[in-house]
Formats: C-alpha cells, sequence, structure tokens
C-alpha cells in the first residue's frame, strides 16, 4: 500500500522534494541551491542540466530520509519558478542554451518595440498579460534570433521548448512526455485564456513555431510516469503547477474572493475571481489560479519580483547580515525617527508599475543611518509593495475589499515582517500551520488525481492557522508612511 505523495519544488534559488503522509504532515525535506548566473547587467541565467540533477538529488535524499521506497510513492507532483525559459534538442535532450530566468530583463527594448506598434491591447485581451520581459515568450523569440541555427531547427520540429515544469517532465520520462499544465502554459505570452490554447496570432507576433510547443494539461492529469525513485519502479506524475498557483491551491483558496501572498525570491499575490476572467484596469494580471476537470477558475495577480531577494542582498551584498533570520530583530531595533525607504528596482518594478527601466533606490539617508535602518526599509518595501498590489486589486474587483490575506512562504517566519505587513495594509494577515504550501498544493491535487486524497471541500477544511497578524497602527501613521513610500517610487520610475 502507498503511504505517501512526492512534491518536487523547483525554485528560482533551490531545488527541494518534500514527501507528505496522507494527512498531509511533511515526512522529510531535501533542498539544494544551484548556480546563479549574471552574464551582463539585467540578465539572469541557469544552467537547466543543474537543475536537472539538483532535482535527482533532492528527491532521492528526501526518500532516504522518509526511509521510504519508490512503492510507497503515490504519485509526484511538480512545481516550479514559473516563466524561466528552455529550450533543448529533441534528439540529444540537451539544452541549446544556458536557461533564461524570469528576473532577465534582456528583451527590454523588443517588448518597447511590440508596444510602439500597438501590440499590447491584443496580447492582453488574450492572454491577460502584458508585454514585459517577465514572461517566456520573448526570451524564447531571443533564443531563436541569437542562438546560431536555433530558428531553422525550430521550424524543423528539432527543438523542443519548455518552461521548467516541461523540462523537469522530459528528463523525468526519459525525454517520452512533452508537456505542460495552463497555468505555466498561461504565462508565456503564447497560450489565449478565454480559449484554453496556443493562439496563432500570439505565435505569428513571436515568429514561434508551433512544432516546439509543449501539449497543455490540466493540473491534475497523467503526465506520464517516472523511474526516477529507483531502478524498475514507474511512479506516476499525475500534477504539474506553477509555484504561485499551487500555493492557492495549498492555501485553499478555492473560493472567489480568497488571497494568498507568497514571499519567496519575489512576492506574488493571487486573488481567486472564480469562473469570471476579471479584466484589470490597473495594471494587475488575468491569469488563471488552476484548470481541473478542463474548467478554468480565475486570478488576479500582481508580482514584485524583489522580496526575499532584497534581504539576501543585505547578507550577501552588503554583509550587515549573518543569516537571513536576523532581519526582523535587526529591523526592530531601527531609529523610529528615521524614514529610510528601499524600492527594490534592482530588476525593475512589477506590478502595478511595470517599468522594466527602473533600477533600485534609497531615500531618507541620514548620517545617523545603519544597519538597522536598512534591514528595516528592505522589510517594509516587501510590505508597502503587497499595499500597492491589494490597492489595484480592490479598484479591479469589488469582492477584493473583504479578503483576509493568507500569506506563505520564508519570509512569512518572521513575525516582525508579518505584523509590518498587517499595520500597512491595515487588514489582517493569517499565516498557516503549514507554510510550505506550494509543495501541500502540488502534493493535494497530485494525490487526489490518483485516489490518495479526498476532495477539495475536505482539504480546505483542513487548513489550519498558526498565528493571525491584526493591524497596529493608526490612520495618521498609516497614511504617512504610505505618502513616503509613494514619493519613493515616483521618484524611482524611469520616466521622472
Amino acid at each position: 500500500m502507498t503511504k505517501a505523495v512526492m512534491a518536487i519544488d523547483q525554485g528560482t534559488t533551490s531545488s527541494r522534494a518534500i514527501v507528505f503522509d496522507s494527512d498531509f504532515n511533511s515526512l522529510s525535506i531535501a533542498q539544494r541551491e544551484f548556480t546563479q548566473f549574471y552574464p551582463k547587467s539585467g540578465w539572469v541565467e541557469h544552467d537547466a542540466d543543474e537543475i536537472w540533477h539538483s532535482v535527482v538529488e533532492v528527491a532521492r535524499d528526501a526518500m532516504a530520509e522518509a526511509g521510504l521506497t519508490a512503492a510507497d510513492i503515490a504519485a509526484i507532483g511538480i512545481t516550479n519558478q514559473r516563466e524561466t525559459v528552455v529550450v533543448w534538442d529533441r534528439a540529444t535532450g540537451k539544452p541549446i542554451h544556458p536557461a533564461i530566468v524570469w528576473q532577465d530583463r534582456r528583451t527590454a527594448d523588443f517588448c518597447a518595440q511590440l508596444k510602439a506598434e500597438g501590440r499590447e491591447a491584443m496580447v492582453t485581451a488574450k492572454t491577460g498579460l502584458l508585454l514585459d520581459p517577465y514572461f517566456s515568450g520573448t526570451k524564447l523569440a531571443w533564443l531563436l534570433d541569437h542562438v546560431e541555427g536555433a530558428r531553422a531547427r525550430a521550424e524543423a520540429g528539432a527543438l523542443a521548448f519548455g518552461t521548467i515544469d516541461t523540462w523537469l517532465l522530459y528528463r523525468l520520462t526519459d525525454g517520452a512526455v512533452h508537456r505542460t499544465d495552463a497555468t505555466n502554459a498561461c504565462r508565456t505570452l503564447l497560450f489565449n485564456i478565454h480559449e484554453q490554447r496556443w493562439d496563432a496570432e500570439l505565435l505569428s507576433m513571436l515568429d514561434v513555431p508551433e512544432a516546439m510547443l509543449p501539449e497543455v494539461c490540466d493540473n491534475a492529469a497523467d503526465f506520464g510516469t517516472t523511474a526516477l525513485l529507483g531502478a524498475g519502479s514507474s511512479v506516476p506524475i499525475s500534477a504539474m503547477a506553477g509555484d504561485q498557483h499551487a500555493a492557492v491551491v495549498g492555501q485553499g483558496c478555492f473560493q472567489p474572493g480568497m488571497l494568498k501572498s507568497t514571499y519567496g525570491t519575489g512576492c506574488f499575490a493571487v486573488l481567486n475571481t472564480g469562473t469570471e476572467a476579471v479584466p484589470s484596469n490597473n495594471r494587475l494580471l488575468t491569469t488563471l489560479a488552476y484548470r481541473l476537470n478542463g474548467a478554468p477558475t480565475y486570478a488576479l495577480e500582481g508580482s514584485i519580483f524583489i522580496a526575499g531577494a532584497a534581504v539576501q542582498w543585505l547578507r550577501d551584498g552588503l554583509g550587515i547580515l549573518e543569516n537571513a533570520a536576523q532581519s526582523g530583530a535587526l529591523a526592530d531595533s531601527a531609529d523610529d525617527e528615521q524614514d529610510v525607504v528601499l524600492v527594490p528596482a534592482f530588476t525593475g518594478l512589477g506590478a502595478p508599475h511595470w517599468d522594466s527601466e527602473a533600477r533600485g533606490a534609497i531615500y531618507g539617508l541620514t548620517r545617523n543611518s545603519g544597519p538597522a535602518e536598512f534591514a528595516r526599509a528592505a522589510l517594509e518595501a516587501v510590505c508597502f509593495q503587497t499595499n500597492d498590489l491589494l490597492t489595484a486589486m480592490k479598484a479591479d474587483w469589488a469582492d477584493a475589499a473583504r479578503t483576509i490575506l493568507r500569506v506563505d512562504g520564508g519570509m512569512t517566519a518572521s513575525d516582525w515582517t508579518m505584523q509590518a505587513l498587517a499595520d500597512v495594509l491595515d487588514a489582517a494577515v493569517e499565516r498557516p500551520v503549514v507554510t510550505e504550501t506550494t509543495a501541500l498544493g502540488v502534493a493535494y491535487l497530485a494525490g487526489a488525481q490518483v485516489g490518495f486524497f479526498g476532495s477539495q471541500d475536505d482539504f480546505a477544511r483542513r487548513w489550519q492557522r498558526d498565528k493571525r497578524f491584526e493591524p497596529g497602527w493608526d490612520a495618521a501613521r498609516r497614511a504617512r508612511k504610505i505618502s513616503i513610500w509613494n514619493d519613493a517610487v515616483q521618484r524611482t520610475l524611469s520616466d521622472r
């Protein structure tokens, strides 16, 4: 009898495998960091083969730690960093170029050109997205244009495209399966979210051959089997979802109006809008929350490029932290008389500004400013950016006004940061007992697909709150702090 489900959680800076039992308890976790490459200013790349090997290692380590064999695993689910692009040779399985990461801004000029041609309205109407280097499509076009012979090989059907989920699935199935799921497909600039298919007009705009694209499936589906967990084993891969969509499921946000925000390298707030694809008038994204049994559930999403990455910058760039866990205590010691503001536009500003040319800036420095003020500014920047997203969501969809924010991701371990978030939002913030919601979400989908887990309602009922943070600032303090933040952002935008 099978005993567990494995989630492969492939993120921007590390790969993890987590094994869950039938009560959604984590039996084991294994993690490996991998190399970040920055070949030019604004460029970010990964070695796709290194990512694959890291996944192999963590999957096997998690199995060993849990004391399980392949026969104990009912299914595997894959969740992944979204928008990162891999192109590989179908015959050899070798990538033709390093993976271009979602943070990469090399296609900013191309996006500006497409906007100048008046293409963005059509793109948004079909995909719910904006013309920004963040998304996969222009990265794919860049590879076809800049890797020698790539376009001709792609047109001949010799090359395959995938986001990280598709790349891992291809390797897990030894090249037998070339598929993706709807939530990853919807982030490519190539997928029509209303018709649920690759779109010929979008493919033509970016000059992408359809022959290189994967088949699009539901989030819970038959994605093949793998022998990764042991010689002769055949474990079904029965779910795939982009990381933010998996977190929607993991937080039990199945009802319209429910909102989750994940705080990892970046920050991603996703508001379930049900069967309605709500168009945004405030430069949010209309996207899929998930797709099950052929039925899409839509969402509004706000994407912040830099969240936990700002804390990494404090640690690795400035050297004022030994580890990220120190940031809250250091911020708590900051001088309340100083209004130091960090606008962390290290790779541009995401929603609701979408300014790829903006760059990071610090305002309000005095002779007395030091590490504590920098730490507080970095953590508060995450809170202020979240408030920008929630304000836009409320303007786009009235039901967003009464939501409670469920949070997850590494930064949520900091009580100081979560209290600051509640203060800035003037809204309750709830942290769950299980904060590994991305992995939990895809594990639930994989297990439900093979009958290991039960219904959505049962899963949602079992969501447990660890701590609720209530706002504590008075209206005057909140208004003053937000005004200072807004002024700093306006000074940072590239057209100022």
